[in-house]
């Protein structure tokens, strides 16, 4: 015979597991993206997600790599959606069926930073592939991400532009470091190297010590992201609702405007770009 006691203590102990059921399907509810470190290391993330989830319940769990890393990731399944910045690599992943469709979303620069020495004499220079040029021509010391990112591939097209053999100059004066962009900038600091950066990551950066920027402005030098859903058809379990929903948030007259007013030093880390024409 069961007592009131024991009635008690049961319906209170089924309460307690029902509440925490709800607690762990409400912890549950969250996407992965797979997404370029320069939107981790630029603070964008850390000021962006908290007013997503806030709004939503979503949560976004952020796999930062380069976005060449980003795309194979997608390529396995192992994301809900990608957040990356290299438009060729990005049409290509959803020509091939891996993505649904690229949105574009934001935008800023590359530029170019160096030690204020500037041994190559670049300072100033409003081409991006003349700055190449001489820095090789100098031999100065030159760090590369080598990790395949957006960045990356935006430099290396760069050298080819150039015509310079980076693979033949590699162990000598040009470093091929296979890093994040924090991490390489603190190599060029500690090396008083050049490097191509984003601009956002750059404004972020604390230990410039003797780095300074030096070109900019030049057209080819444009750095646009992107947003894609994984393909579902391809991958089942990719969570679709709760991806595109973000998505759609991100490219609404709400989401870029909170992109808008993020800001790094009391300027402007990144532009909305989806409404641009061309975009």
């Amino acid at each position: 015979m069961v007592t009131l006691s024991r009635r008690i203590f049961l319906a209170s102990a089924l309460l307690l597991i029902t509440a925490f059921a709800g607690s762990i399907r409400a912890e549950d509810r969250f996407i992965t993206i797979a997404s370029t470190t320069s939107t981790q290391d630029s603070g964008l993330f850390e000021y962006l997600l908290p007013i997503f989830t806030k709004k939503t319940g979503i949560e976004v769990r952020v796999v930062a790599v380069g976005t060449g890393q980003a795309l194979k990731i997608g390529q396995q399944g192992d994301a809900d959606m990608l957040f990356v910045h290299d438009r060729a690599g990005e049409e290509k992943f959803v020509a091939d069926g891996y993505g649904v469709k690229r949105e574009p979303l934001m935008y800023n620069d590359f530029i170019i930073v160096g030690p204020e020495s500037d041994p190559a004499h670049v300072k100033g220079d409003s081409n991006a592939v003349d700055a190449f040029e001489k820095i090789a021509a100098a031999k100065a010391p030159f760090a590369s991400r080598g990790d395949d990112s957006g960045t990356n591939r935006m430099e290396l097209r760069l050298w080819k532009q150039a015509k310079v053999d980076v693979k033949a100059a590699s162990g000598g004066w040009y470093k091929n470091l296979g890093q994040g962009m924090g991490a390489t900038l603190n190599t060029a600091a500690a090396m008083d190297a050049y490097t191509l950066a984003d601009r956002a990551t750059w404004s972020k950066f604390a230990n410039k010590q003797n780095l300074t920027l030096l070109v900019e402005g030049d057209k080819k030098l444009f750095n646009q992201y992107g947003v894609i859903l994984v393909n579902p058809a391809k991958f089942p379990k990719v969570k679709v609702a709760d991806a595109q929903a973000f998505i759609d948030w991100l490219i609404s007259p709400e989401g870029q405007t909170v992109i808008a007013n993020y800001k790094i030093g009391g300027a402007q880390a990144f532009f909305p770009d989806h409404d641009q024409p061309g975009s």
